[in-house]
């Protein structure tokens, strides 16, 4: 079922992220990590929907989407970019298998901190934010989303690092299984795994390498 949503308001998160709020559509419930797709109305767009996930909060009057522009091609996020206050988008019923299933580690590779947004965000509204750890993976300090909120949620426990270039306060080089191995303790926990489809299929191997079994891994099938 498509619901019609207004754009209320647009902003930049990074250089090349933008923060979408929108109108939240009556009765609409969708829970923390999951997707919908998104579908422009205008002329010729209307069925080259993309799916994002809502960042916001289950019970915020708004629905907000954390979104990555691809300027290199004329695809939907470009289109995403000329939006204004007052447009109308359409979304899609909620979908999706990054469902929170307890405390554990959080995985993420570039615009794939989105579903974990709202997961920390909510685990942040009911204080239980102990027991978490986020292992993030960008190529530049740059890139980093919504970086000084992560590290206010989970402090030490908050992990960047950046594949192609070296800053104080990022370490310098991919999450791989020596990675892992040196930044997690205990493979019996929850793993959360987003990022584009090579990295969470690189990830998960590593993890089983490690000793963590196929049903604690929590990722989109």
């Amino acid at each position: 079922m498509a619901h019609t949503v207004t754009l209320l308001r647009s902003g930049c998160v990074t250089h090349d992220v933008l923060r979408l709020t929108t109108t939240r559509p009556e009765g609409f419930d969708c829970a923390p990590g999951q997707g919908v797709r998104l579908m422009l109305t205008k002329a010729g767009w209307e069925k080259k929907g993309r799916p994002f996930t809502p960042t916001s909060l289950q019970e915020d009057g708004v629905l907000e989407f954390t979104i990555k522009i691809y300027e290199d091609h004329d695809g939907v996020t470009r289109q995403i970019r000329s939006l204004r206050p007052g447009d109308t988008l359409q979304i899609g019923d909620p979908f999706g298998t990054i469902l929170y299933q307890g405390p554990g580690v959080f995985i993420a590779g570039g615009a794939g901190i989105t579903p974990f947004l709202a997961h920390l965000r909510t685990l942040a509204t009911e204080e239980k934010l102990d027991g978490h750890k986020l292992l993030f993976s960008n190529r530049t300090p740059n890139d980093v989303i919504e970086e000084h909120e992560l590290r206010s949620y989970l402090g030490d426990q908050c992990i960047f690092t950046c594949t192609r270039e070296s800053r104080p306060g990022y370490l310098n080089r991919r999450i791989d299984q020596a990675f892992l191995a040196e930044h997690v303790s205990d493979f019996g926990q929850h793993f959360y795994v987003c990022g584009p489809r090579p990295f969470t299929r690189e990830i998960n191997e590593a993890l089983q390498a490690l000793g963590a079994t196929p049903e604690s891994l929590i990722f989109e099938k």
